[in-house]
């Protein structure tokens, strides 16, 4: 057994640490790359943690390796640290993390050094089209070029329209002028597309793409290119940020409020969080930027931890819009639509400007019901209503996906046939408009009308064209678009973001209005803003609309602070669900009374609740909420909650732990 050596292996599954295997000694450095082992009955690519290790496990019970893929370390030492530091934190399997780190190709054990032939030629150019800045963005870029060779966190704060990313544009110049790479990271796939064509006008053809519109091939191909330094700029969306890039200069995070950034399921690490870890290893700035920072953002510059700058004004001629609070108490409503509203569609259509409407509910109409006996369409699935669709026409669950076909009669009382719906989705809103405003075309853009591959390119183009004059949406719409001839922007409904019991719902109505709004009269016709709402005596509304997102966020943090709410606490939320709910509530009840046991006097545990939607895709989901005012208190409490976990029976349950959760439901 001489010849032999003992490594740590990542593999996927539920093991923190990784596993032990045995390599026969060949004098081969193996850390960084990947290998094939056997886990249980299956054969599964695993990367190397380290080598020569002590283990706990008697050597002759390790399995040996199978044989090793890689020439190279797909991972450095800096990203390898990166990985552990995620796994750490957000107390994730090392093999899960390793795995969300690289695209599917990869993990499924294809070759990474035959990327070669796909290699192409990625020429770097300076365009010299550079706008002309104003007094205040020329100030933010010199007072961020000071910090360009080190460490630091940039909270760039301006208002829609700023020109914040004509200051990224300069700062990430500078980087690749001296011969370093650029890392952006945007909040949705749609933006990405019009981002590139803007990197490419002014950088030439050394930029790639990473999100998930693209094929595996593409995936591998474009992460090798970053790898070996050929492309100089990597725009991506969220899994980005762990992309292997050797000359890494400079990481902007356009969007830093966008719960986008956030993954839900998985490795629920926060990609702006992961960023700022990341850009503190490799010892560059990283710059954060939004109309609507979020309140942990603000919070941090307010104690000194990120250098923040602010942009009240738009660049060039434009200014912004104005806001018109609209009473639907008792108003008549055509079509979910006030008459002020109508009338301000009119008057914006007759100047050949273009109108956006927003509403924040895809599909027909959110209920279907019996006007006879009361009964709804609700999915045996999950506690939700189905949403009715027209095009095609059928029930869509949009929490577990399933569809069914319209019911010709009520199911409940047999005898009528007098099925309404009830409340206004896109597509319905869409419908009446084309009624409304017969000589005027009329797009939507949600989820539902962007299904089919370069529908979204198509409708973007067709708005920018002109060719549409009304555009219908979801929050889609609210995703950094420059629409140069909109200027009316309708809020269709404003009260739903404002009573939720997640106490981050009105800080998020708040920023979707400022975006959605920011759409708005973007060139010389200024803007102008209606918002429909049965509150218009709303104290925080009033205060956004009259004093801006920076007095309405100085407010929020205020409430924050005297209720304890993040940032001025750390959270983490256990999720458990189950199919049946006794299962749920007995694992959480055992797990809240041993950390009540153990009595960890700065950890306040809140629940056993049932989720905001308790029943989900036939599985029933409770939760526990882990708070506490100092982040080290509440990891030890976790390291601690992780051993119990072994313990527990829990192959009834599945379970997971949120680390800095941005939805409570």
């Amino acid at each position: 057994m001489n010849n032999l050596q003992v490594i740590r292996v990542a593999v996927p599954g539920p093991f923190l640490n990784g596993l032990d295997y045995l390599k026969t000694e060949d004098g081969e450095k193996l850390v960084g790359k990947r290998l094939w082992v056997s886990l249980g009955r299956r054969k599964v690519v695993g990367i190397v943690l380290s080598e020569n290790i002590k283990t706990e496990y008697e050597i002759t019970k390790l399995k040996p390796i199978l044989s090793i893929i890689d020439q190279a370390p797909l991972f450095d030492t800096k990203l390898m640290r990166l990985l552990y530091k995620v796994a750490e934190y957000y107390q994730a399997p090392i093999g899960e993390v390793f795995y969300t780190a690289m695209p599917k190709q990869l993990c499924e054990g294809k070759a990474f050094s035959s990327q070669k032939k796909y290699a192409k030629e990625l020429p770097l150019n300076f365009s010299e089209a550079h706008l002309n800045l104003n007094k205040e963005q020329q100030e933010v870029l010199n007072a961020c070029l000071a910090s360009q060779n080190q460490f630091c966190v940039q909270l760039i704060e301006g208002v829609t329209g700023s020109g914040k990313t004509e200051i990224y544009l300069q700062l990430i110049e500078k980087a690749l002028k001296a011969g370093k790479q650029a890392l952006i990271l945007v909040p949705e796939i749609g933006l990405t597309p019009q981002t590139i064509e803007r990197f490419e006008a002014r950088f030439g053809r050394s930029v790639i793409a990473l999100h998930s519109k693209l094929n595996d091939s593409e995936k591998r191909q474009h992460w090798y290119l970053a790898s070996t330094g050929e492309a100089k700029i990597v725009i991506g969306t969220r899994s980005a940020v762990f992309t292997p890039m050797p000359h890494l200069g400079i990481i902007v995070i356009d969007e830093e409020h966008d719960l986008s950034f956030k993954q839900q399921n998985g490795v629920k690490y926060s990609a702006r969080d992961v960023a700022i870890m990341r850009s503190k290893m490799e010892n560059i700035p990283v710059v954060l930027g939004s109309a609507t920072p979020s309140l942990e953002s603000l919070h941090n510059a307010h104690k000194s931890r990120y250098q923040h700058y602010y942009l009240p004004n738009r660049a060039g001629a434009s200014v912004q819009p104005s806001f018109h609070l609209i009473d639907m108490r008792q108003q008549p409503m055509q079509a979910g639509l006030s008459r002020p509203l109508l009338d301000a569609i009119k008057q914006h259509l007759a100047k050949k400007s273009q109108v956006l409407l927003f509403l924040n509910r895809r599909g027909y109409a959110p209920v279907l019901m019996c006007h006879s006996c009361g009964w709804t369409a609700q999915c045996k699935n999950c506690d939700a209503y189905f949403t009715l669709h027209q095009k095609p026409l059928h029930l869509c669950c949009h929490h577990c996906g399933s569809s069914h076909k319209i019911v010709k009669a009520c199911p409940q009382c047999k005898l009528s046939e007098n099925l309404i719906h009830v409340g206004m989705g896109t597509e319905q809103l869409e419908t009446a408009l084309v009624k409304l405003f017969p000589e005027h075309k009329v797009l939507r853009l949600d989820k539902d009308s962007t299904r089919q591959k370069g529908s979204l390119d198509q409708i973007l183009k067709s708005v920018h064209q002109r060719e549409a004059d009304i555009i219908v949406g979801t929050q889609m719409l609210a995703k950094g678009h420059h629409f140069e001839g909109v200027t009316m922007v309708g809020i269709i409904d404003m009260d739903n973001g404002l009573f939720s019991s997640d106490f981050r719902s009105i800080e998020r109505a708040g920023q979707l209005l400022m975006q959605v709004a920011g759409r708005a009269g973007r060139v010389e016709d200024k803007g102008q803003v209606y918002i429909q709402t049965h509150q218009p005596e709303h104290p925080l509304l009033l205060t956004l609309l009259k004093d801006g997102y920076r007095e309405f966020s100085q407010q929020l943090l205020v409430e924050r602070e005297q209720a304890g709410w993040p940032p001025f606490s750390y959270l983490a939320l256990l999720k458990a669900e189950a199919l049946h709910s006794t299962e749920v509530f007995k694992f959480l009840n055992q797990i809240k009374n041993h950390m009540q046991d153990l009595e960890l006097g700065n950890l306040h545990i809140l629940g056993p609740a049932p989720a905001l939607m308790q029943k989900k895709a036939r599985y029933f989901r409770g939760q526990l909420l882990l708070q506490s005012h100092d982040r080290p208190s509440l990891h030890a409490a976790l390291k601690i909650l992780q051993s119990y976990l072994k313990e527990l029976e829990t192959h009834k349950i599945r379970f997971s732990i949120d680390i800095d959760p941005l939805e409570m439901g």
